[in-house]
């Protein structure tokens, strides 16, 4: 029978951290600020965007909201980002993704400064995630990190097989893995044997968006089990990528849906926007 790896304890622990952290820069007169910026109404947009505002609150961060209508330009969007990029009380700039079919996705991430890119998006953070030498991580591999160190198995030498491909979470969470010496393979929709490659990992990550994708035959006994999807049921209930009940009894470790990778991702942005504080006042450990 699986250990549940609680997101939401573990997500915790993390903004206190960040919370301790932000009370001693605000005795030194600095003050910690995230932008937020949100395209149309987007009812999970939405929903994101009110998660982050809360968390700062809870960290002591300031929150800067930008809610723009959904006809907004891209020129009009590029305006905003430069005007926040040269904002002194701003460390980290984040544009809800999706945008509205008008704005071309790249051409915002390219325009936010890499300092100021705490989704770490941007190419120039891409790159330093590539060669091992970044100041932030995209957010929410960077929480599934926590959630793999959380069951105290080293990734170190372990068989990784990540389920997806994205430049969001794909790519940078077998980097990471990578970092940490795991044997990593990455299967997408054009993989051959695809549950026969799953059945033989140590740590399994999946993040393809289909609701209860991941079946028993595709866990290795024992297995570390993440679970980044976000999906509704047929039902309409929330739920991942992994069939969860059918395979908590084969999996060593794994993750629920809700209260697992979600709730760590927010985290990660805090820590990410605090690290961008630090980087600008000079004084990163």
């Amino acid at each position: 029978m699986a250990q549940i790896i609680d997101g939401k304890a573990v997500s915790a622990k993390v903004k206190e951290q960040v919370r301790i952290e932000a009370e001693i820069l605000k005795q030194k007169g600095i003050e910690i600020g995230l932008a937020v910026v949100i395209v149309g109404d987007n009812p999970a947009s939405r929903v994101y965007v009110n998660n982050k505002k809360k968390a700062c609150a809870e960290v002591g961060f300031n929150s800067y909201e930008y809610a723009l209508p959904e006809e907004t330009t891209e020129a009009e969007l590029l305006e905003l980002v430069e005007k926040l990029n040269n904002d002194g009380k701003v460390n980290g700039i984040l544009v809800q993704l999706p945008l509205p079919k008008q704005i071309n996705e790249n051409a915002i991430i390219n325009a936010i400064r890499p300092e100021k890119d705490v989704d770490a998006f941007h190419p120039e953070n891409v790159g330093h995630i590539m060669i091992g030498d970044f100041s932030f991580l995209p957010c929410t591999p960077a929480g599934v990190m926590e959630l793999i160190a959380e069951t105290g198995v080293d990734v170190c030498g372990k068989n990784c097989v990540v389920i997806g491909r994205s430049n969001i979470v794909g790519k940078p969470m077998a980097m990471l893995l990578l970092h940490k010496n795991g044997t990593v393979t990455i299967c997408h929709s054009r993989t051959k044997n695809l549950a026969e490659i799953c059945s033989q990992a140590d740590i399994l990550v999946a993040a393809v968006g289909k609701a209860g994708f991941v079946t028993p035959d595709m866990v290795k006994e024992g297995a570390v089990v993440i679970d980044v999807g976000m999906n509704r049921n047929s039902e309409g209930k929330l739920c991942g990528d992994v069939d969860y009940a059918a395979c908590f009894d084969k999996a060593g470790y794994i993750t629920p849906v809700p209260g697992g990778v979600g709730p760590m991702t927010i985290a990660m942005l805090m820590r990410n926007t605090l690290t961008a504080a630090k980087i600008k006042n000079n004084i990163l450990e």
